[in-house]
């Protein structure tokens, strides 16, 4: 009996909603999260695979995460909380953290997409904690500094995952 190949363990975490807008303000379309996952597969088994999106209810919305779900990605909603004085909340940062916690000893490979320099900190502890790679895609111009620096390898969005 000869054993497989051991393939590398990857965990993917998508912060949808900065993801949409920075690629909207940068290239003025969309990412194209069909082309990322045939990217990602390559590369190892994608054993969790987490979309934290915002929920409207609306029907391009809707087609959206379907989309998403029938990808691979396990689709995470939170309300859309529209405040008084007009302004809006919808954040996932604290359950991408918690999940992103909950990952990084089960994998070899933890890759969030967001450009949000919240998550520098969570990618240093999981690298130093676990010993897990840590990587980043993200628009290069509206990607936080400090989350490239604290990425094991930072990943450009352009015009090669857009559609």
């Amino acid at each position: 009996m000869s054993k497989g190949i051991l393939l590398k363990k990857i965990a993917i975490f998508v912060d949808v909603q900065n993801i949409y807008y920075t690629t909207r303000q940068a290239y003025g379309r969309q990412f194209n999260y069909r082309k990322f996952w045939q990217k990602i597969s390559a590369q190892g088994e994608i054993v969790i695979a987490n979309a934290y999106a915002i929920h409207k209810g609306d029907d391009q919305q809707l087609k959206f995460q379907s989309a998403l779900k029938h990808i691979g990605f396990n689709v995470k909603l939170k309300p859309f909380i529209q405040r008084s004085d007009g302004s809006a909340k919808g954040d996932w940062d604290v359950g991408i953290t918690i999940d992103v916690l909950e990952t990084a000893s089960q994998v070899d490979c933890i890759i969030l997409l967001s450009g949000d320099g919240d998550f520098d900190l969570l990618l240093n502890k999981i690298q130093h904690k676990y010993g897990v790679e840590a990587q980043v895609y993200g628009v290069p111009a509206l990607t936080a500094s400090s989350l490239i620096e604290a990425s094991s390898e930072f990943h450009a969005i352009t015009e090669a995952f857009l559609q």
